[in-house]
Formats: structure tokens, sequence, C-alpha cells
């Protein structure tokens, strides 16, 4: 067997195809808190950092987004889940943030394995129908 010549450190970036590009950015700014790194209007992209990786825009109507067909929507999504760690973890202090942006959880926190272990997430979906889990420490 052959020796693999790097290791996985982190997750880099995680492209998600939006139909509206500055509705998307606006959610990830104002509920997550992702300040933009970089804009490419040129091609319909906007680059997010969400801590030490980033999470990328990409219009469904822009030069790259078009490569991915039609946009998600109830039969087929862009992902599963994206995960974001948080901390700190405070279940009310996040159902309440959320609520002032007009969001809903899935449901209650639940205990889930991650990165660091089993800890607390809590779901819910972005303005394209993409879920989000923001995960906490592991306990």
């Amino acid at each position: 067997m052959a020796t693999r010549p790097f290791d996985v450190q982190r997750l880099d970036h995680v492209v998600l195809r939006v139909r509206d590009l500055d509705r998307s950015e606006a959610f990830y700014r104002e509920v997550l808190g992702c300040a933009v790194a970089r804009r490419r209007d040129d091609l319909g992209l906007r680059h997010l950092r969400a801590g030490a990786s980033m999470i990328d825009l990409v219009a469904v109507e822009g030069t790259l987004g078009l490569r991915g067909g039609a946009a998600a929507g109830p039969e087929g999504r862009n992902l599963d889940h994206l995960c974001l760690r948080v901390e700190p973890f405070d279940e009310a202090a996040l159902v309440a943030h959320l609520a002032l942006h007009g969001l809903a959880p899935h449901g209650p926190a639940t205990r889930n394995f991650g990165a660091e272990g089993d800890g607390p997430s809590l779901y819910f979906d972005d303005p394209d129908g993409n879920t989000i889990e923001l995960k906490g420490a592991a306990a």
C-alpha cells in the first residue's frame, strides 16, 4: 500500500450554490457573523470567512453556478448540512439569536458526534434550505 503524501488538517472551505447572492451573504454575515473576505462578481462568487475556514457562496445563475445545474429545492439539495463549531454553546441564547432573524431550530439541541467527540448540536436552515448545524464542545 502506497504512503499518502499528505494528512488532512481541517476543513478549508465549503461551496454553496445559492439563488440570491446578496440575500445569502447578508444571512451568513448577520446570523453567523461571517465576514466577506473577497468578492468575485465576474464569477458570481463571494468568499466568507468562517473562523479558520471559508464558506463560498456561488450564484446559481452566475458563471460558476451554471455548471451545477438547477438550484436546490424540495426534491434535491446542494449538500446534507454544514457544521460550524461555535463557542460558547448556550442553547437558549442561540435560539433567541435565531428568532431575532426570523429563524427557528429544527428542534431542541441534541448530542452528536463531531471532530472533537460527542457534543451539543442545534440545526436550522439558511435561506436556500441548506441545513446548518451549530456544534458545541465535546463533553
